[in-house]
Formats: C-alpha cells, sequence, structure tokens
C-alpha cells in the first residue's frame, strides 16, 4: 500500500535540492577553466539542465508556499 502524500516539508526539501544544484553548478563552472574542450562542452551543457531543473524548482516552491498559504497543506 503506497504511503500518504506528505507535502508538510517540500519547500524545504525543494529549497535544499535547489541549494545542491546551483553548488554543483557553480563546481562545475570552476572546472571548465581546466577541462579540455570536449570536457567543456559537457559540462556546460549539464550546466545548461541544471538551470532548467532549478528554474523549474523555485515555480515548484512557489506553488508549494501559496498552498501553505491556503491553507491546502
Amino acid at each position: 500500500m503506497p504511503k500518504p502524500d506528505n507535502r508538510h516539508n517540500n519547500v524545504e526539501r525543494l529549497q535544499e535540492m535547489v541549494e545542491n544544484t546551483e553548488h554543483k553548478l557553480h563546481e562545475a563552472e570552476i572546472s571548465m577553466e581546466f577541462a579540455d574542450p570536449e570536457e567543456r562542452e559537457r559540462l556546460k551543457q549539464k550546466n545548461e539542465r541544471r538551470r532548467t531543473s532549478i528554474a523549474a524548482m523555485k515555480e515548484e516552491i512557489q506553488d508549494e508556499m501559496q498552498a501553505r498559504k491556503n491553507g491546502k497543506i
């Protein structure tokens, strides 16, 4: 039987995920300075996906905060 959906800590979990992803993005940018062209391109693409993920997580944080404010959580 599946566990019930517990959304009480979603904002905090999402914020932690954003911080972790931003940290990885920053580390990859530093690594690009020392990477060969092929690796640099791979890291650029990966960081672009990270930026997209961060934006989506921030939108979800806003949705969750609005749900809290409206008493849905």
